[in-house]
């Protein structure tokens, strides 16, 4: 018979969310058929989606950042087909292959001069495993800090260091030596730092549930202390790294030095997961410090030759499209074409962030008729509102988006890095619509945010 993908898409088309919620997760199913994003996705080029009915959805979530060169990029495509038509000897465990050490290469000339060594991974939060590892060996201290909101993955490290309740719940007890510190708050890290056993405080230049930021002194003074007291600067550039916020990595914004970094999502192109943790000589030494310690951390995939071919692709195409600084053109593009918007409706009430990792902050309006409409849905659930944004985006217009966080009225964009005007332009209209109609009372808007309360209920 022989394997034919294409034959067995067609031949099992349209069965998407019956097997998903069958053999997968039925729960997500339910929340992707209640907020109407039950979609049969059938083709991606760039920042498009399209579906089996041939309409196209602008997506502003580009796989949590993972498409920041878009999607189906001709030049990691062609990177990858050629890599399998090479037959490329793949891990072969023991080997020193040269595609890593490329591809390290090529990371550390994107990092300041005090970083020497990159270890490979599978994702963000097997980096973020990695550097706990390496952080507690190196320094030979038992305590981590993190912040409140933040998030690091969720496997059990970066799960004991995650600042969100609604991911920690059940799940308990987590590693030891953990403790959370508020975020932008340094005379609590202080506190913390200054008992002598801290091995790194991690932390995420802009944080991803919420595009929670902080202000510059607050990072300057973090640098500081973790110095004075001997405490590695973990940046989680997971999300923000690789041009995200319109710098190469975001903790240049404040001109801060990390001791690690940990990086993923982007670096894979969207075709083959890859993550990678880069430190200092001096911390990567530390571990494998002995011929008997050389594979005292490992994985199994940790080098495998497409990862290592789409990583280095993805960074080409980064440089060569000039990806970061148009990031940084188009993220102030959006900022000033969105600015228009907070003082026109009362619902819009802030938009933060840097380059192209963007929150809109929605709240309370002032005026008694719109006020006891949002105070309706914030009862049925908080957070509510955000998602009647969400939703009309798509279903009216066609733009893919998210709520940042649970119980929280932002709504994030994380458009592909390709994005220009134009698309700039679309988002702003369709949000203008969006919020027309809610301020004017809309039945429609309204509507669908009864449908929510009531899928809300149903799952509680």
């Amino acid at each position: 018979m022989g394997f034919d993908l294409h034959g067995l898409m067609a031949e099992r088309a349209g069965e998407n969310f019956k097997l998903y919620s069958e053999k997968l997760n039925p729960q997500l199913v339910r929340v992707l058929r209640s907020i109407g994003f039950d979609r049969l996705y059938t083709r991606a080029e760039g920042a498009y989606l399209f579906d089996d009915k041939g309409a196209k959805y602008l997506d502003f979530l580009a796989g949590f950042g993972v498409f920041s060169i878009g999607r189906s990029h001709p030049v990691l495509k062609k990177a990858l087909h050629d890599a399998i038509d090479a037959d490329l000897p793949s891990l072969i465990q023991m080997d020193a292959a040269l595609l890593p050490g490329l591809l390290a290469e090529a990371l550390l000339a994107r990092c300041q001069d005090n970083m020497g060594r990159v270890y490979f991974s599978n994702s963000g939060a097997e980096s973020v495993e990695a550097a706990l590892k390496f952080a507690r060996y190196a320094t030979k201290r038992p305590r981590v800090l993190y912040c409140d909101h933040a998030f690091h993955g969720l496997t059990y490290g970066p799960l004991s260091a995650n600042g969100g309740a609604e991911f920690r719940k059940g799940f308990g007890p987590f590693l030891p030596g953990f403790a959370e510190v508020p975020f932008g708050d340094a005379d609590a890290l202080m506190r913390e730092l200054s008992k002598g056993d801290v091995a790194a405080f991690i932390f995420e230049p802009i944080q991803g549930k919420g595009v929670n930021m902080a202000p510059a002194e607050y990072f300057a003074r973090v640098q500081a202390l973790c110095a004075q007291y001997g405490t590695l600067v973990v940046a989680d550039e997971v999300q923000t790294g690789l041009g995200r916020t319109g710098r190469m990595w975001a903790h240049e914004h404040y001109g801060m030095r990390p001791d690690i970094i940990t990086t993923s999502k982007a670096l894979s192109g969207g075709y083959i997961p890859v993550g990678a943790m880069i430190c200092s000589t001096e911390i990567s030494d530390a571990v494998y410090s002995s011929m008997e310690r050389a594979l005292v951390h490992s994985s199994t995939f940790k080098n495998n030759q497409l990862a290592m071919v789409a990583g280095l692709a993805t960074l080409s195409v980064i440089d060569d499209e000039n990806l970061v600084e148009q990031a940084r053109i188009t993220g102030e593009a959006f900022l000033e074409a969105l600015a228009p918007l907070v003082d026109r409706y009362e619902f819009f009430h802030s938009v933060r962030g840097k380059g192209l990792m963007i929150g809109l902050e929605f709240g309370e309006p002032k005026s008694f008729r719109l006020r006891s409409k949002f105070k309706m849905l914030e009862m049925a659930h908080k957070g509510l509102f955000s998602q009647l944004i969400v939703g009309p985006l798509f279903q009216r217009h066609g733009i893919l988006t998210q709520v940042a966080g649970d119980e929280m009225n932002i709504v994030k964009l994380l458009p592909p890095l390709i994005c220009t005007q134009a698309e700039v332009d679309y988002f702003v209209a369709a949000l203008d619509d969006v919020l027309n109609d809610a301020h004017r009372n809309s039945s429609l808007i309204f509507e669908f945010g009864k449908t929510l309360v009531k899928a809300s209920l149903q799952r509680s």
